[in-house]
């Protein structure tokens, strides 16, 4: 094969890799519009399947400053003003709560969102224990909550993190 021809294959490769990935960038395959318990949106949460995992973004707004708990629950309902319909936790395999607790976590335990003085928290994480497409760890049917305060990352049920200031419902897109 002439170094000509194997130039044009190894560009035509590397362009369809960028395309593919630009895709997935673009249009994530499940979707949360958060809203706080009067109702009002203060963000969103974009799922998007990889090879390593499913890539979680949030980006929030309106919300008191400081860290906040923000997990995946078990049930695709956000009755405001307090979102207890949402169940508890996504925790398909009975494992304890909390990236830090040596029996757990639970599939849907995320680490804590952090949001500024101006209201505006954004989150990237990759958890390697649920799905958007299919199986038993599939999110669709669940939601996610953000609560008042800080998730200690090891109690049992929510880590302490209180209240549930914000909801919403998982869609695939």
């Amino acid at each position: 094969m002439s170094y000509g021809r194997i130039l044009a294959i190894s560009g035509c490769l590397f362009l369809a890799a960028c395309s593919s990935w630009s895709a997935s960038e673009s249009k994530p395959q499940a979707t949360a519009d958060l809203r706080n318990g009067s109702g009002q949106s203060v963000g969103t949460v974009a799922f998007f399947e990889e090879k390593d995992g499913v890539r979680i973004a949030v980006k929030a707004t309106g919300l008191p400053p400081g860290k906040h708990g923000i997990h995946i629950h078990t049930v695709a309902k956000c009755d405001p003003p307090d979102f207890t319909s949402a169940g508890g936790h996504f925790n398909p395999t009975g494992k304890s709560h909390g990236l830090q607790n040596p029996a757990g976590p639970h599939a849907g335990d995320l680490p804590n969102l952090v949001v500024g003085a101006d209201g505006k928290g954004s989150l990237e994480y990759t958890n390697k224990l649920i799905s958007v497409s299919s199986g038993p760890n599939a999110i669709s049917g669940a939601s996610v909550v953000i609560h008042a305060g800080p998730d200690d990352e090891r109690t049992d049920p929510a880590g302490n993190s209180g209240a549930r200031i914000a909801c919403g419902v998982v869609r695939k897109s």
